[in-house]
């Protein structure tokens, strides 16, 4: 449009606005967007791409606490390929993030579908399940370890009830995983729910109306009205608990007293303790950089496979 077409009016206030005005004004448009997001890039910069550039770094040398540092290439990563404590530690972290988030997000689903219904009290309810989240790391492991006790623990009692032998819960490969990945649902579970309730609240009401005067059950609602509709939370949901349990540290050390060895073989060390038991006990910071970044790369690969099964919800593909 040009400045003759204009109505008189705003032709005055155009010729009026000094050009230096104008220009301050574009660039409050353009510009401020990025200004206002800068914060957070620029933090990212500083406390993610900086670490990750500067393990890849390292991860290529020789270098100890000493101070050696010497040229690895990609000997650390060929070590770790043979490394069977690697590997152990890699086996573990899988079979327990398999065993914690699979049940979790069950659980997380239909407590989320629960806490959505019309009941008393549900304000107080909805909250209830965030205590868990705000329990101290170093409680809950304190407390799940008498609950695991091999003597005296409350598990034991109630399976001892039904005829089952004392289970040392620490000294064997299954039941450690079974028990650190209880710690981890009680503590994540209702925060996944939170979750899925505020995208469940998302949903139009219209659509369960629609389908209740069809004559779908509720339940016929949950599979072929919310699940799909849900699928944008769920991969979020999935993806946050993908990067979580293959990261899995708090929960195993504290169930071992704070060591990183994850029992007397290694049967519940996961690969985030063997990169804290390389770095900060063998002080070869080389090689625990190079399982870092192996560790990355799971991440990466695990993340996809459950993207790529989430999306098929609701027949997207």
């Amino acid at each position: 449009m040009s400045l003759d077409t204009l109505p008189r009016a705003a032709r005055s206030n155009h010729r009026a606005r000094p050009p230096g005005r104008r220009w301050r004004s574009r660039l409050d448009v353009k510009a401020m967007p990025y200004f206002l997001v800068s914060p957070y890039f620029l933090l990212f910069a500083a406390f993610g791409l900086f670490p990750l550039a500067f393990t890849l770094y390292y991860s290529l040398y020789d270098y100890d606490l000493t101070g050696t540092v010497e040229w690895a290439g990609l000997g650390n990563y060929t070590a770790l390929l043979g490394d069977d404590d690697f590997w152990r530690a890699t086996v573990n972290t899988l079979a327990m993030f398999i065993i914690a988030t699979v049940p979790q997000m069950l659980l997380a689903l239909f407590l989320a579908n629960a806490l959505n219904k019309r009941m008393r009290f549900r304000l107080a309810l909805r909250m209830s399940v965030l205590l868990p989240l705000v329990t101290s790391v170093v409680a809950v492991a304190v407390v799940f370890t008498q609950l695991f006790a091999r003597d005296w623990g409350l598990v034991n009692w109630l399976l001892g009830m039904a005829g089952v032998d004392n289970t040392n819960w620490r000294a064997e490969r299954l039941p450690s995983w079974i028990a650190i990945a209880t710690m981890v649902d009680w503590r994540w579970t209702g925060y996944n729910a939170i979750i899925f309730l505020a995208g469940m609240q998302t949903i139009p009401r219209d659509l369960y109306e629609a389908a209740s005067i069809d004559g779908a059950s509720q339940r016929r609602q949950f599979w072929q009205i919310t699940l799909p509709m849900l699928r944008p939370t769920m991969i979020f949901v999935v993806l946050n608990s993908t990067i979580g349990g293959l990261t899995l540290f708090s929960e195993p050390m504290t169930f071992y007293n704070g060591n990183p060895d994850g029992g007397s073989q290694g049967q519940f060390q996961t690969v985030a303790m063997f990169v804290y038991k390389e770095a900060f006990r063998e002080f070869d910071y080389g090689y625990a950089s190079a399982a870092a970044w192996l560790l990355f790369l799971l991440i990466l690969i695990g993340a996809a496979i459950n993207f790529a099964f989430v999306r098929r919800i609701g027949g997207t593909k």
